[in-house]
Order: C-alpha cells, then sequence, then structure tokens
C-alpha cells in the first residue's frame, strides 16, 4: 500500500446528510476504511421510519467505495446502536431498552441472545461494525454521560453482560468495540463538550473501571474503543484517546486488536487539537482507527505530511493499517447467517425488559394498583405506550393512583407509583412510596411495567448500582 492508502486506512469519516454518492467519492480519492452512520444519514419513508432498502444500497455504496483501490478485504460500515437512549436507527428496527436492563436482569444467556439479535437485524442492512457494547462502569448520579448506558456500577457484572452482548453480536456478523478506556463511568464531565478528568489511582482504575475491558480482551473482544478522558494518572492534561501511555496499559493487558478512539469532533479534542492535529496525535500515541475527524481529508493530509516529515514513523502507521487490514480480512472470512428483517427482535427485546424491572419499593406480589390509574410525566409518546400496555393488562386509565413517568434526565416525581424510563437516579429524591425502575420505554418496557402493576408478573430485576440509600441488587427476591 502507498502511504496514501495507509493513511485512509485508519480514518473512518462521518457525512451529513444522505448524498451517499458524494461521500463515496471522498472514501475512493483517499482510500478510507470506510464509514459510520450517523441518525441524519438514516433514509427515511414517508412515515419517517428507516427505509431498510434504502439504508442496505447507501451502506453498499460506500461498501464499493472502500474496495475502489482493490483491497480484498470488507469496508467498516458501521454505527452507534447501542439500544435506549443511543440508537440511530429507530423503527422498523426493533427497540431494545436501554443497555442498564442487562444489568438489571443479571442474565448472560438472554443478553448474549439480545446481542445476536440486535446485530442480525444490522447486517443485512450492510452494517459490519456496531460502537456496542458501553463496559463503562457507572458511578451513579454524579456520572453526567454514560448513566443508563452502562450496563451495571459492578465492574465484574459489566464485563461479563459485554463480553456476552459482544458474543451475540459477533455470531451475527457484526463486530462489536468494547468502550470507554480508561472507563468513563466514574467522571463527572461530558466528553462530548468539555475534557473530563479522571483523578482516580492506576490501583483504582485497576479495581474498578479497567475490570471490564480486561475480561472482555481476555474474551478475545476485536477492538476496544478509547475516551476522551485525562488520566492525570498515567499522562496530566492528555485525552487518553490521545495518550501513548493510556495505549501502553491497554496493550499491556494482552490487547492485540483495533484500537479505535472515540469520535475526535468531539469537545474534548476539538478545542484542544485544530486542523487535523488530532488524528496525527493519536496515531503516534498508539491508536488504530481514527473515527470521525471534524475534516477527514484535512486529517489524511496531515498523517501523509507527517509520515513524509519524519514526525510519524512511517512503522507506526503501518503498524495501525496492518492491525484494521486483518481485522476485516478475518471477518471477511468469517461466515455470516442469513440476518434477520427489521422488528424480528421485539420478542426478545421484551423478553430483557420483563426481567429487568425492578421494585425498589413496593410490595413484592399481588396488584400494585388497583384496577384503574392515573398517568401523569414522560412524552406523549411515553404516555400512550402506557395506556396500551395497561389495556392488555386490563388495567384502565383515567381515574385512582397516579403514575408518574420520569423520563431521560428527569426530575424526581411525586405521585403513588414514580417510573423511572432511563437511569433510575430520580428514585432517589422521590416522595412516591412505591418505586420501580424499568431502564427502557419500548412497547416491550411499557408491557413488563403494566404487567406488573396489575399483578400479573412479578418484578425479577435487581437494581444494578445504588440509587441513594437503595443499594446496589436491591429489588423483589
Amino acid at each position: 500500500m502507498t502511504p496514501e492508502q495507509k493513511a485512509g486506512q485508519v480514518l473512518m469519516p462521518f457525512f451529513a446528510g444522505t448524498d451517499a454518492a458524494a461521500h463515496a467519492a471522498t472514501i475512493e480519492r483517499l482510500h478510507l476504511a470506510g464509514s459510520i452512520i450517523m441518525g441524519d444519514n438514516v433514509p427515511v419513508d414517508a412515515r419517517k421510519q428507516v427505509d431498510p432498502l434504502a439504508m442496505a444500497a447507501t451502506t453498499a455504496r460506500l461498501a464499493q467505495a472502500a474496495r475502489a483501490d482493490g483491497r480484498t478485504w470488507p469496508g467498516l460500515i458501521g454505527v452507534d446502536q447501542e439500544g435506549g437512549m443511543v440508537a440511530r436507527l429507530g423503527a422498523p428496527l426493533t427497540e431494545w431498552p436501554s443497555p442498564m436492563a442487562y444489568g438489571a436482569a443479571g442474565n448472560a444467556a438472554l443478553t448474549k441472545d439480545a446481542g445476536r439479535a440486535l446485530a442480525s437485524e444490522l447486517a443485512p442492512l450492510g452494517f459490519n461494525v456496531d460502537f456496542a457494547p458501553d463496559t463503562d462502569v457507572t458511578i451513579g448520579p454524579a456520572d453526567p454521560t454514560i448513566g443508563a448506558r452502562s450496563m451495571s456500577g459492578n465492574p465484574d457484572a459489566a464485563g461479563a453482560m459485554g463480553i456476552a452482548f459482544s458474543q451475540g453480536m459477533q455470531e451475527s456478523g457484526v463486530l462489536p468495540a468494547v468502550k470507554h478506556f480508561p472507563g468513563h463511568g466514574s467522571v463527572t464531565v461530558d466528553s462530548h463538550q468539555d475534557l473530563p478528568v479522571q483523578p482516580a489511582s492506576i490501583a483504582d482504575l485497576e479495581a474498578r473501571d479497567w475490570k471490564p475491558f480486561r475480561a472482555a480482551i481476555a474474551a478475545g473482544v476485536p477492538m476496544v474503543m478509547t475516551g476522551h478522558i485525562a488520566v492525570p494518572a498515567l499522562e496530566p492534561g492528555v485525552p487518553a484517546s490521545l495518550s501513548a501511555p493510556t495505549y501502553a496499559a491497554l496493550r499491556g493487558m494482552g490487547f492485540n486488536g483495533v484500537a479505535v478512539t472515540d469520535a475526535l469532533n468531539m469537545g474534548a479534542v476539538q478545542k484542544q487539537y485544530p486542523d487535523g492535529s488530532a488524528a496525527v496525535a493519536a496515531l503516534a500515541a498508539g491508536a488504530d482507527l481514527l473515527l470521525m475527524p471534524t475534516d477527514v481529508a484535512q486529517a489524511h493530509a496531515a498523517i501523509v505530511g507527517a509520515v513524509a516529515g519524519g514526525s510519524l514513523p512511517a512503522a507506526r502507521l503501518d503498524e495501525a493499517a496492518q492491525r484494521v487490514a486483518t481485522m476485516m480480512i478475518w471477518r471477511g472470512r468469517t461466515s455470516v447467517p442469513p440476518g434477520s428483517a427489521a422488528g424480528t427482535g421485539a420478542d426478545i427485546s421484551a423478553r430483557v425488559s420483563a426481567a429487568a424491572v425492578t421494585v425498589l419499593s413496593g410490595p413484592c406480589s399481588g396488584p400494585l394498583v388497583p384496577g384503574s390509574v392515573r398517568v401523569a410525566g414522560g412524552s406523549p409518546q411515553d404516555r400512550a405506550r402506557f395506556e396500551a400496555a395497561a389495556a392488555k393488562a386490563g388495567l384502565a386509565v383515567g381515574e385512582g393512583p397516579v403514575v408518574s413517568l420520569i423520563g431521560y434526565g428527569g426530575a424526581p416525581a411525586a405521585g403513588d407509583i414514580a417510573v423511572s424510563l432511563d437511569a433510575p437516579w430520580p428514585l432517589q429524591d422521590s416522595a412516591a412510596p412505591v418505586k420501580v425502575a424499568v431502564y427502557g420505554r419500548s412497547p416491550g418496557a411499557f408491557d413488563a411495567l403494566a404487567a406488573v402493576l396489575a399483578g400479573k408478573a412479578t418484578a425479577p430485576g435487581k437494581l444494578p448500582a445504588a440509587v441513594g440509600s437503595f443499594p446496589a441488587g436491591t429489588g423483589c427476591p
């Protein structure tokens, strides 16, 4: 490969809008690894739903462009599809609960089924990479970024569920990437805006944040994403994604796969590293794949120039390009089962929610409400879904105890029954005598909630992280 081809092989850009032809031309011109698909790239039909045929045509065109210079391995076509708040592809694809539901359910086999089902709907649309699962260990309400994207506040559980989800994804032909090393669940600043600082010692990181990554690496995960987090114990003031000691720590865990940066257009990096310098710095530090540089042509030129000028060793670029190519050659040789039609994972999604629903306070058996309830809070869609689920469970809506729905980032709610639909933190300050966490707002999550309220199902979930005075593990026996 020429230096220009190698520089392209380590870059995974984004693009604006749905004009895949113009982006494909950029991929061909710069020999890029492939592309990530963001929400504004997803073609929709007249009902504002994902158009699967148009989506597959878009990814096919980009994949074709990634092989236009004669490379024999597949291009990387990626997406962020974690479930919950982070899902670029909506209906008719299956809607999944927040990843914290897996920790609450505590069932690795079910988590693997979910990973397999989620990925089996992505593969027919042309995706071979999903930047999931999130194996960050959340510290609770002081964690503003990860929250219910974390599977658990317990490092061992976060690792076990992350591995199960990853293995399920791979069985459907989609490469996972565990994220965000060295751990984004225990910092108090959102790296989309500014650079968080992780003050923990290496010993503390080893005991908490790094445990899930060690476990995933031992299980053979192909990709690890580094986060934009400064760790003074490793390298003060430098985002981990651009820090050589961070990559040394990651490789020291036995990781030989592809180290991919978090998006380089995020505030934590952009403010400090302008004009393509982030791409060169990340590559020099030990990254193999550079995700979403602000200007991919500028980043490509900066890498080629740095190698020509001697400030970036040619051997480092060779190593990075070889790791990416090796992963995709391996992926290309792996037989992939036939994919599933959009929406076919709904039953498994509902099973996850039914296994996750958690009663923090209130009765553990029998109906939690009489035959009729009032509903407050949430979005119009939340309330509509609650009413549909209530009808299925034999509950009327209009009078009776108040069920208060608390959505993403919502404030603590009063009422008779407080229900958190995302991270359960708002329940700690709720005055409601009955507190329930469901970790999702999918139809299946509301069905699970209504069945518990009506006394037609038990709530088997356990809190995956402490919520105020409710310790981790709280739930019905």
